[in-house]
């Protein structure tokens, strides 16, 4: 049972209240906390050290307070990291991939926290460094390894990375023949670049004051970046803009999109100062991706109905909509995830019956067949080529029982070989666990998929603790991959579980468009459903379910708990996207435009405005007895600001009921992805699991064996 008993009694801090009140479609809103949104935000996330002293103080005041009260969980904390990190291949490898005389990877050395790039030649012989994370985030509180890209002639990356944990990247090129840096550096960029056919330069996106990618620029090495030629710029700022490249290094691809519209331009690679060809206009609802294929360009697309999407073939000399030619039609149910073109084949992952499968066809002749899987819940992930004119793919498998397996396959002799299967130094033994997937009938009749997984000793008699982890935006599809860090939950008794609600693609495009918008609460009453039948299937009950969500899956937790409060036994939101409605009522931040066709304009539309005010957390807190919540945040995140779950829980405090505590975690030198290093990370998920194990009443229950 949970309560308040489990935590020290120590008096929490207390923002202070300065109302704000606002009038919208002749609604009044008061806002006793948004003094907490720093008005330099822009400038704090470049520089923290420019943050309010007020705000500061207040938020060292959380930290002091979380840390009191979870003060008797520092030997668990350490004793589940320590597990985690036992299952870590310290020194672990991927498995290089091919591309002209050398093969590219990346690398871990033994302690280290930050990935290393490495090639070796092709046919085997020594392995070089040419990036080693360790060493350039050394004195550094925080880094983070962005994109990069190896020249086509193999002399030269690109490579960027993130100091502050603002997403801002600064790009580098490096002389893979002296392993320096040379002079030029591109501030602000969006973490990648894409070199033209010469080698001689590369395109990037650069993010404007408000954190949007909102041009194209080319720069020629050895020119000052003040000189770089502006290629393409958006003007609206709802658009997201990124730019790319294929494999062949033919084109450079520009594309702009929301999460309904999409709009690519191309430039010939051996042409950079080409004005970019437009190929369809945005039109709203539109959406398709380009994939080359020699003489032809693959088109995935929604086009004319295809809700599931299809794939069509345009020229690349006249790739517009007017040319495009079905190749693959639209079949509902079967939902067509992504495509990749080589010189004899066309590689499709798609959607099919809620699982994942890779489809290849032979585009002489259009013979297809299926690369088949036989568990009962896996994911699936192509990674593809860096060439073109080859008959190898590349996929990894796994399920929640099954480790990582990267295998090569040869589309035309069918066969599969097996590379690499993720090692677990501590051991595992998946005869030990057993994995689920049940269907949870929701408000609607909708059957919601639960993928789960538990010790095979658990007792299912309504007694085990459960996470229960959603998300549910964005099409976000939550995979049944394995998950080494849920095995210390599961070896302590807990069912872990993934509810795949609706707002995501688990079950196809209508699964997305049913848990969106106007049809948002559809999200939240799934997640509930599945919490309610997990509990009528005797795997648990409501006072030990905590349930886990971050970013838009915090928005869940926020709501969930409004809504629900007596279904969980506590609540773990990450970079909670709780205060919806302020932040889509504020245009100048980073993602509020492009984020309008997700969640409405409450700017335009009153209608907008009532849906979105009828579930965001912050505006929902009510008088009711909410479970422990713990929020977790990071102070210089541009996607989900820190002011969101700060003016949460200061709320929480004020207007909730039941005495259960509220937390809040945030780290002072991170941005939404929390800790940069793979171990600093594995600490902040043990701190969570930690607090799952005390709400529950099951921190001190020693794990079952693991293997043998």
């Amino acid at each position: 049972m949970t309560s308040a008993s489990a935590f020290p009694a120590l008096e929490a801090p207390r923002a202070e209240q300065h109302p704000v009140s606002d009038v919208r479609h002749g609604i009044l809103r008061t806002d006793e906390f948004a003094w907490l949104r720093a008005g330099n935000w822009q400038e704090m996330f470049r520089d923290p050290a420019t943050l309010d002293p007020a705000i500061r103080a207040h938020l060292e005041a959380e930290n002091a307070y979380q840390a009191a009260m979870m003060a008797d969980t520092a030997a668990l904390r350490e004793a589940l990291f320590a597990e985690m990190k036992g299952r870590i291949k310290e020194d672990d490898s991927s498995v290089p991939m091919k591309d002209g005389p050398f093969a590219y990877g990346s690398s871990y050395r033994t302690g280290g926290e930050q990935p290393r790039m490495f090639r070796t030649p092709r046919d085997g012989g020594a392995e070089e460094i040419i990036l080693d994370g360790d060493l350039e985030a050394e004195g550094k509180p925080y880094f983070r390894i962005g994109g990069s890209d190896h020249s086509s002639d193999h002399r030269r990356l690109i490579w960027s990375y993130d100091d502050t944990g603002s997403e801002f990247y600064s790009l580098k090129v490096r002389d893979l023949d002296t392993g320096a840096d040379i002079a030029d550096i591109i501030p602000d960029s969006g973490g990648s670049g894409v070199w033209d056919a010469a080698d001689d330069g590369f395109f990037y996106t650069r993010l404007d004051p408000n954190h949007r990618p909102s041009k194209i620029f080319f720069h020629r090495l050895g020119t000052e970046v003040s000189e770089d030629r502006l290629v393409y710029e958006e003007t609206d700022p709802g658009f997201f803009m990124s730019v790319g490249g294929t494999r062949s290094n033919d084109w450079i691809m520009i594309g702009i999109n929301d999460h309904e519209t999409t709009e690519y331009r191309l430039i010939p690679a051996s042409r950079p100062d080409a004005e970019p060809m437009l190929v369809a206009a945005r039109e709203n609802g539109l959406q398709y991706d380009l994939e080359e294929g020699g003489d032809v360009f693959f088109i995935l697309t929604n086009a004319d109905g295809a809700k599931d999407f299809k794939i069509m073939t345009a020229p690349v000399t006249a790739p517009g909509r007017e040319n495009w030619v079905e190749l693959v039609p639209h079949e509902e149910g079967r939902l067509i995830l992504s495509v990749l073109g080589f010189k004899d084949f066309l590689v499709r992952l798609e959607r099919k019956d809620g699982l994942p499968r890779i489809v290849v066809r032979e585009r002489d002749g259009g013979e297809e067949h299926v690369i088949a899987f036989d568990e009962e819940a896996y994911s699936l992930g192509l990674s593809g080529s860096y060439e073109y004119d080859t008959d190898v793919i590349r996929f990894s498998y796994s399920s929640m029982t099954t480790p990582a397996q990267v295998f090569d396959y040869d589309m035309r002799g069918r066969t599969r070989t097996l590379l690499k299967t993720q090692e677990v130094p501590s051991g595992h033994d998946q005869a030990h666990y057993v994995t689920r997937r049940l269907m949870a009938p929701s408000h609607d009749g909708e059957l919601v998929p639960i993928s789960l997984i538990h010790h095979r000793d658990t007792p299912l008699d309504g007694t085990a603790p459960c996470l229960l982890y959603g998300y549910g935006s964005y099409g976000i599809t939550i995979p049944a991959a394995f998950n080494t860090n849920s095995l210390s939950l599961a070896d302590r008794g807990f069912v872990y579980a993934i509810a795949h609600i609706r707002g995501g693609k688990d079950k196809g495009y209508h699964w997305y468009e049913d848990g969106k918008r106007d049809r948002k609460q559809n999200t939240f009453l799934d997640f509930i459903a599945a919490a309610k039948h997990l509990v009528g299937q005797r795997y648990t009950a409501h006072d030990r379910i905590v349930a886990q969500g971050g970013s838009a899956g915090g928005m869940l937790m926020g709501a969930v708990a409004n809504m629900a409060p007596e279904a969980f036994g506590g609540i773990i939101a990450e970079v909670p996207f709780v205060d919806v409605l302020n932040t889509m009522l504020d245009d100048t931040l980073p993602l509020t435009p492009p984020e309008w066709p997700e969640w409405g304009n409450p700017i335009e539309s009153a209608d907008d405005y009532r849906t979105i005010a009828a579930y965001s957390p912050y505006d929902n807190v009510g008088p009711h007895a909410y479970p422990p919540i713990l929020a977790l945040a990071g102070l210089t995140d541009p996607r989900v600001t820190y002011w969101e779950p700060a003016k949460w829980v200061a709320r929480l405090r004020v207007r909730g009921r039941g005495g259960n505590p509220v937390l809040f975690k945030i780290n002072m030198q991170s941005g939404h992805a929390g800790a940069s290093g793979r171990f600093s990370r594995l600490e902040e998920i043990a701190y969570a699991y930690a607090f799952a194990l005390k709400v529950t009443g099951k921190a001190d229950t020693q794990p079952k064996p693991r293997v043998g």
